[in-house]
């Protein structure tokens, strides 16, 4: 059975996150959307910690449902951690996502956690300790936590990261590399950007939403697609790990571009540009002089030893797709909010059930004749991956457009996530 999986999300204990992140919203937004499995976020943290207690039941297999909800997505512990260190006299702040096999392994987690630093100001906890460190600790607790990466590429707070990452995976997590099974690329890239360095062939690359909102346009925006035989803890940790065949079919990914750091620019000034360019200026702003947001693309360029298009054998595969909701407003040029675009949306929900099955599966014809044309060729665009995009630079996001469509309509990204 198709299992679709978000598991890096985050709880309203997180900074910057909406208020309305609880479970009873992810319950009723995760049915929305299609997802079958979603990451708890913030599970070590003791006040989400009490309420997931209070509000989830464990089933067998390892995995909770909601209580009050007669249908409800699974639910796995997950969080995520921030570690900062120092390494060959330079800064390291990176940041992993940790799946636990239960909640009474991230009780345990939380109370190692604690004495490392303040897990009660965030969701996601800061700590001074290294990568190998935080392996270490993981595995006081159990052997079957998962830590991975988490958004490799963005500029800060991540394993790559041009500003205060590595160049490889073993320099971060030294001893304790072979614990390092997957890698999350995060919204800025996308597997065909990863698949052009061959150090990463042995690491399953996984996505998801980073999401601080419950709403569909932030949850599940990435997400992994699972073949599975029963729905378990052990069996995702298992397609994580690689062991037996490969149980992840594809990953559901938003266009790279449409990321907030994809190309290098200066957002003060309003210039971006490809690596190309930008290493011929040496990162320089050419307007005010100053240095540049070096983007995740000329990032990739530099640790890069293979040609855009490489594909390594037997690697999962990948869709395209932007959230729903985003492509109908920008088809009929209006916010994601108004009442045009919500009427429309929830009409394809209630009639084809979820927003992936809208998404990926509905026929042209029948969203047509539901939600209108345009709404039906902006999908199409998406669908066939013949959208223009403007490159997302320095924080400000991507711009797609529609030119099938009469009048050129804009897409303006309106993702709130590090990557």
């Amino acid at each position: 059975m198709e299992i679709v999986a978000d598991l890096h999300i985050h709880s309203r204990f997180s900074a910057a996150t909406s208020e309305d992140m609880r479970i009873s919203a992810l319950v009723y937004y995760g049915k929305i959307k299609g997802l079958d499995l979603i990451g708890t976020g913030d599970a070590v943290h003791p006040k989400w910690i009490q309420e997931l207690e209070e509000e989830l039941m464990q089933e067998e297999g390892g995995l909770y449902v909601s209580k009050s909800a007669s249908e409800s997505p699974r639910f796995m512990p997950t969080v995520e951690v921030a570690t900062v260190f120092e390494y060959e006299g330079k800064s390291r702040r990176i940041h992993h996502l940790i799946l636990l096999p239960s909640l009474d392994e991230a009780k345990q987690l939380s109370d190692v956690l604690k004495t490392k630093g303040n897990i009660e100001q965030d969701g996601r906890p800061t700590l001074n300790i290294t990568a190998a460190e935080l392996i270490d600790l993981t595995l006081s607790v159990s052997n079957e936590v998962e830590v991975i990466p988490a958004h490799i590429w963005t500029p800060w707070w991540s394993l790559f990261g041009s500003v205060s990452g590595f160049n490889l995976v073993e320099e971060c997590y030294q001893d304790r590399v072979d614990k390092i099974h997957a890698l999350e690329t995060g919204l800025s890239s996308d597997p065909l950007m990863n698949w052009r360095l061959s150090r990463l062939d042995k690491y399953l690359l996984v996505s998801n939403s980073d999401s601080h909102s419950p709403l569909p346009h932030r949850l599940g925006r990435e997400a992994n697609v699972f073949e599975l035989t029963n729905l378990s803890y052990k069996e995702i940790i298992n397609a994580i790990r690689k062991i037996g065949r490969s149980k992840l079919k594809y990953t559901i990914e938003t266009y790279p571009q449409y990321g907030k750091y994809h190309w290098t620019g200066h957002r003060a000034c309003n210039i971006s540009m490809p690596p190309q360019d930008a290493i011929k200026l040496k990162g320089i702003c050419p307007k005010c002089g100053k240095k540049m947001t070096l983007g995740v693309e000329q990032r990739v360029e530099e640790l890069a030893d293979r040609a855009l298009g490489y594909k390594p054998e037997g690697s999962p595969d990948y869709k395209y797709m932007l959230p729903l909701e985003e492509i109908i407003g920008s088809a009929v040029g209006a916010s994601t909010f108004s009442k045009a675009v919500q009427t429309k949306y929830k009409m394809l929900i209630e009639s084809f059930g979820s927003e992936f099955r809208a998404a990926f599966q509905a026929p042209y014809e029948a969203i047509s004749k539901i939600a209108g044309v345009e709404v039906a060729s902006a999908l199409k665009a998406v669908r066939e991956n013949t959208v223009q995009i403007k490159p997302g630079f320095d924080g400000v996001y991507g711009e797609i457009e529609f030119p099938q469509l009469k009048e050129k309509k804009k897409l303006k990204g309106t993702l709130d996530d590090w990557s």
